[in-house]
């Protein structure tokens, strides 16, 4: 069947094969689901493209101020669109999981009800991993820039008693490997708190429980977690140079020159930024099914959650009462429930607690 899950557990490769596979047989509802946060971040990068030709292109300084206060809610437009894609992925992994339990239509409406009913704490949980992922990256490329000026430094100074090839090799290589360190351990540590979102919706936890819970999930997942950021990467910007190609040959033609971003016209400067948010719509998507692909076969490697989900198919979920997998339910219900009743009274008889 289509939307049965594998019994082994999915590789880097059969990762991204299986996200692109239900890419393509789900690919408007995708991309209907994914434009509403990214036309949130390309609005605010063409008004920050905007205000930052215009800031430095000025000498008044009323303009100065408006232009640069422009320039700050363009950043902070962007920062809630992002934070938007993150809320959306934990919709989108619900979405993903009713498919496979219940054969359920993958649908935008169903991707947004269910970010409807907990909004506000995937808002603060959402917030927490752009944080982690801020302060992620600012420690892998202090790290990295520091390995890689030492790698050059000692490449300069074995130039002054060796060979240029050799310092030109020893500091290739050097940089090389400073590299890929720096990506590991940015993945290494992102990858902690890849799955909050995910686990929000699908167990029904709250914010610090779904981080502690992302925490222990997050066992070995770091060169899967790297295949998908750069397939996805790499797909990206192969869609922004099929699109900035006509782009940059018709403003030639018009007189514009592709190469000074100084004198470009209004309409070249807009079209240019949104040209990239544009091909993240599409992309998008696979990076929102790679990662919930990936917190599911998360589940399946530590907990068996495919036989879990089976079982739940074929012999009806279990009460939703709280308990843990693999004794909880396969989807955990976003609807309040009231409290069971009490133990019924035995009549004629009062119990004195005094």
């Amino acid at each position: 069947m289509i939307n049965e899950l594998p019994l082994a557990p999915l590789g880097a490769g059969d990762l991204i094969d299986r996200a692109v596979r239900l890419y393509r047989r789900h690919l408007f509802v995708l991309i209907r689901t994914a434009a509403p946060p990214v036309i949130i971040v390309a609005g605010g990068w063409i008004l920050f493209s905007i205000c930052a030709r215009k800031f430095f292109a000025t000498s008044e300084t009323s303009d100065l101020l408006l232009y640069g206060l422009l320039w700050v809610l363009s950043v902070v437009i962007m920062v809630a669109g992002y934070l938007f894609v993150l809320v959306v992925m934990g919709g989108a992994t619900r979405t993903l999981v009713a498919h496979l339990l219940r054969n359920e239509p993958v649908t935008a409406k169903a991707t947004y009800n269910a970010v409807r009913m907990r909004f506000w704490g995937l808002l603060g949980a959402s917030l927490i991993v752009l944080i982690w992922i801020c302060a992620s990256f600012t420690a892998a490329f202090i790290g990295w820039e520091i390995s890689a000026f030492l790698f050059i430094f000692g490449a300069m100074a074995l130039a002054n008693v060796g060979p240029a090839w050799l310092s030109a090799i020893v500091g290739g290589v050097g940089f090389l490997l400073a590299t890929i360190v720096a990506l590991w351990v940015f993945f290494f540590v992102v990858g902690r708190v890849a799955y909050v979102p995910q686990v929000m919706l699908v167990e029904g936890k709250d914010v610090f429980a779904s981080v502690g819970r992302s925490f222990s999930l997050a066992r070995g997942n770091v060169r899967r977690l790297m295949a998908m950021a750069l397939f996805t990467t790499f797909a990206t910007y192969s869609a922004l140079m099929i699109l900035l190609i006509p782009l940059g040959w018709y403003g030639y033609l018009s007189g514009v020159d592709p190469w000074n971003s100084e004198n470009w016209p209004a309409w070249y400067a807009i079209a240019y930024s949104v040209l990239g948010p544009l091909s993240s719509i599409v992309l998008t998507p696979v990076w929102m099914l790679g990662l919930s692909l990936l917190y599911v076969d998360e589940r399946v490697r530590h907990e068996g959650y495919d036989i879990e989900l089976m079982a739940a198919r074929q012999l009806g979920e279990l009460p939703d009462v709280n308990v843990l997998s693999p004794l909880g339910t396969a989807l955990h219900s976003l609807e309040g429930k009231p409290p069971p009743p009490g133990p019924p009274m035995s009549s004629g008889r009062v119990l004195n607690l005094s």
